[in-house]
């Protein structure tokens, strides 16, 4: 059981043995665009944990959580502070070989439109000229895709492309700024087209279990997903960079299994003593992703969907803290 957030944080920051000889091959510093929010605080502090102690592990952010910046200071990583849309500040940052972008915004883009296409498709342009001399690992989406058969096992790399909504849009042409930049100049890029990372204070299995023992009906309209636990996405991602190329790269991330929502809820339900409620009926297709490749060259997840279930379970049993950002992964419409 994970009974606190600084035994979920070491958890979810320790790096594996393939972590640490990644990152002591690599040729040259890290810099981290974007560090704060859900994923990057954990991948900064993974980093700095699989480094070389000479290495340089950088992280750029605007720094609007509080304690986060003097958390990472703390760990050994060298804290930046930028606005990316901010042409002076973004060109004020230092050089480094490695670049890996994790900025984006994906809620609150229905209600601001002009915000959520600045930061997914005009900064990237920025940044890719800003660092065309390195190496960038960058945050996709799968909702690039459209909704495959559940019986096909999810849309694999090569798929044709089918957004749903201004927000999968956005991240489409994120992609085509960098494949543009990266044709034009040269740059490595890999894009890392990702569903869903968990953390057991956000993500797909909490948003299911806490419907369930707040015994409202679980929504089986998008009956299916794929998940990762966050550590195995953040590991993936700092691997990544010998797999960058020119023109980008494409590797969808997620885990290798289909998991039904009605199951999930379940499962969880059954850790209470609830019988889940259920509105609606679980359609043929829904948003999903085939990672294969992924574990091909990265292997399988370390943390299995068993286990996550399990946690989470024991997560909401001990009120432990959440941090209130739903990811709506049952939306159909494309709207977040």
């Amino acid at each position: 059981m994970i009974a606190s957030v600084a035994e979920l944080e070491e958890l979810l920051s320790r790096p594996s043995e393939a972590d640490r000889e990644a990152m002591a091959a690599l040729t040259g510093d890290l810099l981290i665009l974007g560090v704060g929010g859900k994923m990057g605080p954990t991948l900064a502090l993974r980093a700095r944990r699989a480094a070389p102690a000479g290495k340089r592990i950088m992280a750029a952010a605007r720094w609007s959580e509080p304690g986060l910046r003097e958390q990472l200071e703390h760990a050994g990583i060298e804290c930046l502070k930028a606005d990316l849309l901010d042409p002076a500040q973004l060109a004020a940052l230092p050089d480094a070989e490695n670049v890996l972008a994790m900025f984006g915004r994906k809620f609150g883009s229905t209600e601001d439109p002009t915000l959520t296409w600045a930061m997914n498709v005009y900064a990237p342009g920025m940044v890719c000229e800003r660092y065309k001399s390195s190496r960038i690992v960058a945050f996709s989406s799968g909702n690039v895709y459209g909704y495959s058969h559940v019986a096909r096992g999810g849309s694999v790399e090569s798929d044709e492309t089918f957004p749903v909504g201004e927000y999968a849009w956005t991240g489409l042409g994120r992609e085509r700024i960098y494949d543009y930049h990266s044709r034009r100049n040269g740059t490595p890029v890999m894009l890392l087209r990702l569903n869903y990372a968990i953390d057991l204070r956000y993500g797909v299995l909490l948003d299911i279990g806490t419907r369930v023992i707040e015994r409202k009906p679980v929504d089986l309209a998008m009956g299916a997903a794929n998940v990762i636990w966050q550590g195995d996405a953040n590991s993936v991602a700092l691997r990544a960079f010998p797999h960058a190329t020119a023109p980008a790269s494409i590797l969808n991330l997620t885990g290798p299994e289909t998991l039904s929502v009605r199951r999930i809820a379940e499962t969880i339900g059954h850790h209470f003593g609830i019988k889940p409620e259920f509105t609606g009926a679980e359609s043929t297709d829904a948003l999903l992703n085939n990672a294969q490749r992924c574990h091909r060259l990265f292997g399988y997840p370390a943390v299995t969907p068993d286990e996550m279930l399990e946690w989470t379970a024991r997560w909401i049993a001990s009120g432990g803290t959440t941090l209130n950002k739903p990811t709506h992964f049952e939306a159909r419409d494309g709207k977040f």
